[in-house]
């Protein structure tokens, strides 16, 4: 136990936090009560102060980034989700589907980079085999035989289980077998079976979904996982949603990082909804730090929250900054306005300015030295 700061201690006792600092120095689980109240406290800074230690307890003071590529590898899609921006009808005039070819073509013209991960995700295509998504993999491993290949979320790996007629055990085997390394933490959104018939009623369930992330767990395929945040979702939601994620990781230890994402309503039918703010923001970021105990990494998604938010965000929780991200689509047909890629460099500077100290890593987390 850490003994207690005089003036952390007043602070804490003032914002009506006390009992909660006590449990942060002494290495407590906080409760789902406990996630409620971080969530309801009007003082911002005194919950990012309490997820600022726990960040440096786990992860000191280095914040970290990937070199990677990402590749979305079609918009068209079966389930077309009320939320989402990035779906679209076969015959949308901005509906596009890429061959193997072209994704052949898009890793080439990265090849003198020293890319380590390959991001690739997309949508549920009515149309594409189960061979072409063994085609994905196999392209990516045959080009790029040493990046780590992170691809397809959940709920595509539903949707290629039935293509390929195999139970997901048997699909995610194989998969793993001719190349597949993690899965991204993507289809989530909010486990809330009321919030998924309002906006999301042909995805997968939250239950499906975990029960998918742990069987992957199970074979070897580590994951992220995700909360999409700031539309008609209440606090006592999100907070189930991830002490739902803190009971998988308990089961299984497969997840490696968690990802707090803001919803970017534009161009969808919840356009009507405002945007998310700074606060809401860091919130976020910072409750997921404190309930989510076992998880090690929180990621301030930069293409999401923007440069300089996710600067803030490393003082309120977060650790990881994700990446270069060349060639991202999803959040960029929402209508986000962070750049489309970073170079390491940028990413380097937005750490230390931010009083960090920068560290490569792999999609597992483990530091890659240079030279």
């Amino acid at each position: 136990m850490e003994e207690k700061d005089i003036f952390l201690q007043t602070w804490m006792k003032d914002a009506a936090l006390e009992d909660i600092y006590s449990k942060v120095l002494e290495g407590k689980r906080l409760s789902r009560e406990d996630g409620i109240r971080l969530y309801q406290n009007p003082n911002l800074l005194a919950v990012g102060k309490l997820a600022d230690i726990v960040r440096r307890k786990k992860n000191g003071n280095y914040a970290t980034y990937v070199y990677n590529q990402h590749i979305n590898y079609s918009n068209i899609c079966l389930n077309r989700c009320r939320f989402c921006a990035f779906g679209k009808d076969e015959n949308a005039h901005d509906a596009f589907e890429l061959s193997l070819e072209k994704i052949e073509e898009a890793i080439q013209q990265r090849m003198q980079e020293p890319v380590t991960e390959i991001h690739i995700v997309g949508s549920i295509h009515p149309k594409f085999s189960y061979a072409y998504y063994l085609g994905i993999i196999k392209t990516v491993k045959r080009l790029r035989p040493k990046a780590i290949l992170k691809a397809f979320t959940p709920v595509e790996i539903a949707h290629i289980a039935k293509l390929a007629n195999m139970p997901v055990k048997d699909t995610l085997q194989e998969l793993h077998a001719a190349g597949l390394d993690a899965l991204p933490g993507g289809g989530a959104e909010i486990f809330s079976h009321r919030v998924r018939q309002e906006m999301c009623p042909e995805k997968l369930s939250g239950e499906e979904w975990l029960n998918i992330m742990k069987t992957a767990h199970r074979l070897g395929i580590q994951s992220n996982a995700t909360m999409l945040y700031g539309h008609i979702e209440r606090i006592e939601e999100k907070v189930d949603h991830i002490l739902a994620i803190r009971e998988a990781q308990d089961e299984t230890q497969g997840f490696l990082c968690f990802i707090p994402l803001a919803f970017h309503s534009q161009n969808t039918p919840f356009a009507y909804l405002p945007t998310t703010c700074g606060i809401e923001d860091l919130k976020n970021i910072a409750v997921s730090r404190l309930l989510l105990d076992n998880v090690l990494h929180i990621k301030a998604y930069w293409i999401m929250l923007g440069l300089k938010l996710a600067q803030v965000a490393l003082s309120f929780g977060a650790d990881d900054l994700d990446g270069t991200i060349f060639e991202e689509k999803i959040a960029g047909m929402a209508g986000r306005t962070s750049p489309d890629s970073l170079t390491v460099k940028t990413l380097q500077n937005l750490i230390q300015e931010a009083g960090f100290i920068p560290r490569e890593r792999n999609t597992y987390f483990y530091s890659i030295k240079k030279g």
